[in-house]
């Protein structure tokens, strides 16, 4: 049986920080990359770039040749169902042991929580042995996708009313997965990934503003242009509808839950939302 490790989404959010982890645990991960032009940093870094996309099924089995477990993330695109079925079927091909999913916080409600259903029955259902990831959001979300507005109106601006949600800090995201991937005990199970408490965005625009010295302010926008925006950014209509179905969780506080399973898992307590505004504060700057 082979050890290596495949990484999926490995410039991403969640990936990167996996690819990381296994690199700093002695580990060479095998990483899919879209175009080779993407792969010399990552070779730097210790990994084993190869090339894969979804849209070209050849290269997905070329890629899971000698691949004994995978960590999958699916792209965020209207057809990601149809596109990781397109990688689960080339994992049974090659005889891969273990998929490790990045999934969703379960809200059956709505369509990115089907999304992610319909994908993890489909891995559940092929005979390979998996573990499924439902992290709530990103504490990194404050940084890819409000960083600019922070920094230029002291301010961040969303649909998601004054829920509550317990954001999680990729950084234990990828610590579950890499103890998934690299120990035992773990096939078979569905874990639940959070933060150790649920914030308001209005709390979280608080304690932003507590570490870095200046009042941040959030701005709850109304839905028309929120998706006035997506759409003009050239979003998909499935996705802007996944989008503002997400949000409109968050204000209705389906998303405050929290769960024990960073520590369950790796034995740390989750980073907290101010020790994670500690670490990433010169992007804010």
């Amino acid at each position: 049986m082979s050890n290596t490790i495949f990484v999926t989404g490995a410039t991403g959010n969640v990936g990167s920080q996996v690819v990381q982890q296994l690199i700093a645990s002695g580990i060479t991960p095998r990483v899919a990359v879209r175009s080779m032009n993407k792969a010399e940093a990552l070779k730097k870094a210790g990994a084993e770039p190869v090339e894969m996309d979804l849209d070209r099924p050849e290269t997905v089995q070329s890629a899971l040749v000698g691949v004994d477990k995978v960590f999958l993330v699916s792209p965020f695109v209207p057809n990601m169902v149809e596109l990781t079925a397109i990688l689960i079927e080339a994992a049974k091909r090659a005889n891969v042991q273990q998929i490790v999913k990045l999934s969703a916080l379960a809200q059956p409600r709505i369509a990115l929580s089907k999304w992610h259903s319909e994908m993890e029955n489909a891995i559940a259902s092929s005979g390979i042995a998996f573990t499924f990831l439902r992290p709530n959001g990103f504490m990194q979300n404050f940084v890819n996708a409000m960083a600019e507005t922070i920094k230029s109106d002291n301010a961040f601006y969303l649909n998601a009313g004054e829920g509550k949600v317990s954001f999680v800090d990729t950084r234990d995201i990828a610590s579950v997965a890499v103890a998934a991937l690299i120990t035992s005990g773990h096939e078979g199970q569905s874990y639940t990934i959070t933060g150790s408490e649920a914030l308001s965005h209005s709390q979280a625009a608080a304690i932003l503003s507590q570490v870095l010295g200046r009042t941040i302010n959030y701005v709850d926008v109304p839905e028309d242009p929120v998706r006035q925006g997506m759409q003009g950014a050239g979003m998909p209509e499935p996705t802007v509808n996944a989008l503002l179905e997400l949000y409109a969780s968050y204000k209705a506080g389906q998303a405050a839950t929290v769960s024990p399973a960073v520590e369950q898992v790796t034995g740390k307590q989750p980073i907290s939302f101010e020790q994670f505004v500690q670490d990433y504060a010169e992007v804010w700057q």
